[in-house]
């Protein structure tokens, strides 16, 4: 059971507009921004961080953002995160093949050493305590210019406070997202938990 139910109604017209940007990238709005929207100035700094994390500067994709905050969602033990960031990879163009197979990404031939190297990342950065190491951070410079590991730390910072936020309220998880995840998550032991 959510710590709260998401809100029912959005009367700030400007945060109702804010939040149609999630159309795209999911085709819902998530219940998590719903939460945050009993204080609105709150919801409306998120989706403004949202949207220019996510944006593409140069060669991170859509894509292989979104696999970032996957698998930093799952070391995080996000369980809600792990489903929205598997749609909206999808969506972005993550094949089935690419997102079953991120949790061997180390050895699968699917991935770029650039994106392995940030994958890396990702799963050191999230962890508890942090794991970024020397090595870790060689591997990523050897891959990636100084404003893409800003793009990357910042996916993984930003859903470094979704899983925070998501765990703490049990986000009920969307029908769209629980499906997703059901299919290509499942395998690996993934289940909504209390998101369900």
């Amino acid at each position: 059971m959510p710590l709260l139910p998401p809100a029912s109604a959005i009367p700030d017209p400007e945060l109702a507009e804010l939040m149609a940007f999630f159309q795209e990238t999911l085709g819902f709005v998530p219940n998590s921004v719903r939460t945050m929207a009993y204080r609105p100035a709150i919801a409306r700094a998120f989706v403004a961080l949202n949207r220019a994390v996510m944006v593409n500067h140069g060669r991170v994709t859509s894509e292989q953002k979104r696999l970032v905050a996957l698998l930093a969602s799952n070391a995080a033990g996000c369980r809600y995160c792990q489903a929205h960031a598997a749609l909206a990879a999808q969506r972005y163009g993550a094949s089935t093949d690419r997102l079953r197979a991120l949790w061997e990404f180390r050895d699968s031939p699917l991935f770029t050493p650039a994106e392995k190297a940030a994958f890396e990342f990702a799963v050191a950065a999230a962890s508890i305590p942090n794991a970024v190491d020397a090595a870790i951070a060689a591997e990523l410079r050897a891959h990636w210019d100084e404003g893409e590991i800003v793009e990357l730390l910042g996916v993984i910072s930003l859903f470094g406070f979704l899983n925070r936020w998501n765990d703490s309220m049990a986000t009920t998880l969307e029908p769209d997202a629980q499906a997703l995840a059901n299919d290509v998550l499942g395998s690996h032991g993934w289940t909504p938990g209390k998101h369900g």
